[in-house]
C-alpha cells in the first residue's frame, strides 16, 4: 500500500498502550473515516474471505487504542461479527516489539486467514512473564488489530486495510503521562528506541490506506 500523503516521519514514540486507559478523543472525523475504509475494503474483497483484517498502527499515545475501541463498540452495537486484537498483549515485555510482530503474523493472523481459531499466551506486565492462561481469538467477519506493529511487513499478507494514527510528540507524551503517571518513565526511551527502529525500517505510515492526524484525515483510493 503506497501513495498516501503522510508525515515525513512518525512522531517520537513513547510507550505501549494499556487497554482501558483512553488516550484522548481525536478528530471527530477519524472514526467515520476508519469505518468507511473498513466498509470499502469489505465490499472490494471476496465474499468467501475468512475474515477482513483492519490494522491500526501508530506510535504510542496517538489515540489508536481509543479509536479501535470505538469502532469495535459501534460494530458490536450494530450486531456485526467483529473481534479486536491488541498487539500489546503479544509484546513479551518492554523489549518485545520485534518479537510481537512475528507472534502477530504467525500465531494470530496466519491462522485467522485460514479460518482457524488463534491462541496465544498474553504477557503479564505485572509479573513480567507470560501468563498461564491462553487467549483465544475466534474467526469473525471483521478482525481489528490495534497496536504498534500492526502494520508490520510480516503481517501485511494478512492485512486488508491499514490505518496509521499519529500526533505531535508533546501531545502523546501528555496523554501517556496522564494515563500511566510516573511509573513508566524509566521505560520511556527503552520503548521509544524500538518504535523508532520499526517505523524507520518498515515505514507503515507510508503504506497506510488512511493516515489520521490531529485535525485531518488523509486517505488514498483503494484499487
Amino acid at each position: 500500500m503506497s501513495g498516501v500523503t503522510s508525515p515525513d516521519e512518525p512522531g517520537q514514540p513513547d510507550r505501549p498502550d494499556r487497554p482501558g486507559q483512553p488516550q484522548g478523543p481525536g478528530h471527530p472525523d477519524h472514526l467515520a473515516a476508519l469505518r468507511d475504509l473498513l466498509e470499502r475494503t469489505r465490499r472490494a474483497g471476496p465474499r468467501q474471505r475468512a475474515t477482513t483484517v483492519l490494522a491500526v498502527d501508530g506510535p504510542s499515545g496517538s489515540g489508536k487504542s481509543t479509536l479501535a475501541d470505538r469502532l469495535h463498540r459501534v460494530l458490536q452495537q450494530e450486531n456485526q461479527d467483529v473481534t479486536l486484537v491488541r498487539v500489546e498483549d503479544l509484546y513479551p515485555g518492554w523489549d518485545g516489539l520485534e518479537a510481537a510482530i512475528d507472534r502477530l503474523a504467525d500465531e494470530v493472523l496466519a491462522l485467522l486467514s485460514r479460518g482457524e481459531r488463534a491462541r496465544f499466551a498474553r504477557w503479564d506486565w505485572t509479573a513480567d512473564r507470560y501468563g498461564t492462561v491462553q487467549d483465544e481469538v475466534p474467526v469473525k467477519e471483521v478482525t481489528i488489530v490495534e497496536g504498534v506493529g500492526a502494520g508490520a511487513l510480516a503481517a501485511a499478507p494478512f492485512v486488508h486495510a491499514l490505518a496509521f494514527a499519529d500526533a505531535p510528540e508533546q501531545v502523546r507524551h501528555t496523554r501517556a503521562m496522564a494515563r500511566d503517571g510516573e511509573g513508566y518513565r524509566p521505560h520511556w526511551e527503552r520503548w521509544a528506541a524500538q518504535e523508532r527502529a520499526y517505523f524507520a525500517r518498515e515505514r507503515p505510515h507510508e503504506r497506510a490506506d488512511l493516515v489520521l492526524l490531529p485535525g485531518s484525515v488523509q486517505a488514498r483510493a483503494l484499487p
